[in-house]
């Protein structure tokens, strides 16, 4: 922070009332230094951001920051206020004020200021510091660590007579300057004799064994229960700090939340979602953590990763000013059994969620196949609903207004209000233009998915090139992977400390912008265009035998992974050829959305033939399975898979492939990419469409009912010792 804040910067007679006087009284000494060039729109954004939150802390500190296009650099301004001011701090009034200036976009520079200041306000030896100084050049330097502030007098208050204790940093342990200093939490050691992948968290009374008869495993820190082989284990905690902006509460309470846990003996590793991303807690550290607190003000985000463990949720204030009472009520959660409800087991999450594949991002150990599966499951999940309102709507014009929509006239030139055609070429050209960001919006989420928000910009420009040159599917796959690749390239560039803050607005958008069309025009764009046509002819003339064939294959991708990569790679190899429709890329689409319906109206009927083979929760399982299957969600089946795959996947792919052929052979064509029995009118062949669903669905569920029916059976347990009055013969999979 040397030349964040210097001696110009700092005000140790703060003459001020209010807190927008002081938020003035410093932004002055910021606009005399050239680090803001319009005061009042500052101050707006000032104030616009003590609007979202108080930024008065217990203790008597007062944080007014913001973002601003007005600052010219990351700075920080100092002002002590003999009386004190109201910046809405439950203890009362702040007399120590630290204005944060950063420029818009600059975030590794503004987060810089903020995690290092945000961390030592947790120091009381540090805020004593300041309260004592009579040096403006002495408190700049305290703030930049060119001094290290002397430990606090009074070992058994850490703070002295001079400066109230700073929230969660504790008492005796504060005074001490090792403990004082922010420390790495190291991540917790596997737990002597036990096996990988078991349990180190709370008891909810499934074990057996292990249970001290308070909830809590033994060694989970707690007194009672100590089995005499050494020292027990200490209790852990996970925790994710998070604020509106993304700046000093998020590390505020992070440090307050581990100087709480070297208090109490817990280990605490936090995960500080700031504004510039977040670097993701190690997953053997979560699976091996008793309790998780999570202190945000806005989403945490991929939560589903604590979801199964005793929580604490609460507001980022309270894990600045309460963070001992939250570690008190996360072990007093996991004395009790309380836990959150489980992901999924197979790690899906349900139909509907609101998670993405980028939010999900594989972990840093993760092969290449698997992190390119991910980033391309990230465009396609984006580019899903871009193709379930274009493709519906436009689907929805051909069915109102005839094939002969496609030729309307613009609707902003002519439009008759009593005409089903003009609303339905309303319908058509809308749905066409939502149509039309497909392949930006393709690459552009690859390109997210590889490299967060840097990304977007050049993966929408490269997927744009790829419509412009005919490049289709193919050519956005391929803008998005390069653009993804480029701008990880120029990230890994070392640049000097002044040129940091232009980075993500100005030089990673133009350079890597420049390289991607550069490529995508002269480079690639043209072969990739080339094949896209090959294919699309390919497709068009496609009869017979060869049209059966690609069927079996379509249909055996959208049943394999039921909803995962490999039937998402189908899905949108047929939802490419609608944006230039023919006669061969409707057959595909008709074959691979019967397809999908399949695996989960297989499972349904199965489960109303021998419901006997299956649990009660399948059963249950298979009521909406009906609907899902009929309405084209083939995640439908996935209860069943995870259950007994060696039976259901094959059992579906059979079925799928059925479909698919039958589709292909009775040439349906559908013009809606999404839907079911919902746009049967839209159905080329509607009832042989039927019937080739029909089939499918009959293998399948005649499949899956064989081989359940020759597995491995043991009697089902006595009424009470599993599902209440299940007397059904349990089937054991034999993996």
């Amino acid at each position: 922070m040397s030349d964040m804040i210097t001696a110009d910067l700092v005000d140790l007679d703060l003459a001020a009332g209010t807190k927008e006087e002081a938020a003035r009284s410093l932004a002055e000494r910021l606009v005399r230094l050239g680090r803001v060039t319009d005061l009042d729109g500052f101050l707006a954004d000032v104030a616009a951001r003590e609007a979202q939150m108080p930024t008065g802390l217990d203790g008597g500190i007062g944080i007014p920051h913001c973002r601003s296009a007005h600052v010219t650099e990351p700075t920080l301004a100092f002002g002590r206020s003999g009386p004190g001011i109201d910046f809405g701090a439950p203890d009362g009034p702040a007399d120590l004020i630290f204005l944060i200036a950063a420029p818009s976009g600059a975030d590794d520079a503004h987060l810089t200021i903020l995690s290092s200041l945000a961390r030592r306000l947790m120091d009381p030896a540090f805020t004593s510091a300041l309260r004592t100084t009579t040096s403006p050049a002495g408190a700049a330097a305290l703030i930049r660590g060119d001094e290290e502030p002397h430990p606090a007098p009074s070992p058994s208050t850490g703070t002295g007579s001079t400066a109230p204790q700073a929230p969660g940093a504790g008492s005796a342990k504060s005074a001490d300057p090792a403990a004082a200093e922010p420390a790495e939490v190291p991540e917790p050691a596997e737990p002597a004799g036990s096996a990988p992948g078991t349990d180190s968290g709370t008891s909810t009374g499934t074990d057996t064994g292990t249970d001290t008869g308070t909830g809590v495993r033994q060694g989970a820190g707690e007194p009672e229960g100590d089995s005499g082989d050494g020292p027990p284990a200490p209790f852990r905690v996970v925790a994710v700090t998070s604020c509106p902006t993304g700046i000093a509460h998020t590390y505020m309470a992070a440090e307050a939340l581990e100087h709480a846990g070297r208090d109490a003996g817990v280990d605490v590793a936090v995960e500080t979602q700031g504004s510039a991303g977040f670097t993701r807690l190690a997953p053997g550290v979560i699976a091996d953590a008793d309790a998780v607190i999570l202190a945000h003000d806005v989403p945490v985000r991929e939560k589903e990763r604590f979801a199964g463990k005793p929580t604490v949720d609460v507001g980022v204030k309270a894990g600045i000013n309460r963070a001992p009472q939250l570690i008190a009520e996360a072990r007093d959660k996991a004395a009790r059994g309380e836990v959150t409800a489980p992901v999924p087991a197979d790690g899906r999450e349900a139909p509907g969620g609101s998670g993405a594949p980028v939010d999900r991002a594989g972990e840093p150990g993760d092969g290449y196949g698997t992190r390119l599966r991910t980033w391309l499951m990230s465009g396609v999940s984006y580019m899903v609903p871009f193709v379930a309102a274009g493709g519906l709507l436009i689907a929805l014009g051909f069915a109102i207004g005839g094939y002969a929509v496609d030729k309307a006239p613009s609707v902003a030139e002519h439009f008759a209000w009593g005409q089903a055609d003009s609303w339905a070429a309303l319908m058509f050209q809308t749905g066409a233009l939502a149509f039309g960001f497909l392949i930006p919006v393709l690459a552009g989420y690859i390109a997210y998915g590889m490299a967060d928000r840097p990304g977007l910009v050049p993966g929408f420009v490269g997927g744009a090139v790829a419509l412009t040159i005919d490049a289709g599917f193919l050519g956005g796959l391929a803008a998005g992977l390069i653009a993804g690749g480029v701008v990880r390239t120029i990230q890994r560039v070392r640049v000097p400390g002044p040129f940091r803050g232009i980075m993500p607005v100005v030089v990673i958008p133009l350079v890597s912008s420049a390289i991607v069309g550069f490529l995508m025009f002269l480079v690639i764009g043209k072969p990739i265009a080339s094949l896209q046509s090959a294919l699309t002819d390919w497709l068009s003339g496609l009869s017979g035998a060869n049209a059966v064939v690609l069927g079996v294959i379509l249909g055996l991708m959208m049943c394999f992974d039921l909803g995962g990569p490999l039937n998402k790679v189908a899905y949108a190899f047929a939802i490419g050829g609608l944006a230039d429709p023919n006669e061969g890329s409707l057959k595909v689409m008709a074959a691979v959305m019967a397809a999908g319906m399949v695996p989960p109206l297989a499972m349904a009927l199965a489960t109303v033939v021998r419901g006997r083979l299956f649990t009660k929760a399948e059963r249950e399982n298979g009521k909406a399975a009906w609907v899902l299957g009929a309405s084209f969600i083939t995640e439908g089946a996935i209860p069943f898979a995870a259950a007994d795959p060696l039976r259901v996947i094959p059992s579906a792919m059979v079925g799928g492939a059925v479909t698919g052929a039958l589709s292909m052979l009775f040439e349906c064509t559908l013009r809606a990419p999404h839907g079911g029995v919902w746009v049967i009118p839209l159905i080329g062949n509607p009832l042989l469409y039927l019937v080739a669903v029909l089939a499918g669905t009959l293998v399948s569920a005649a499949l899956v009912i064989l081989l359940k029916g020759h597995a491995r059976r043991t009697p089902a347990p006595a009424p009470g010792a599993g599902e209440p009055g299940e007397t059904h013969e349990k089937v054991t999979v034999a993996a």
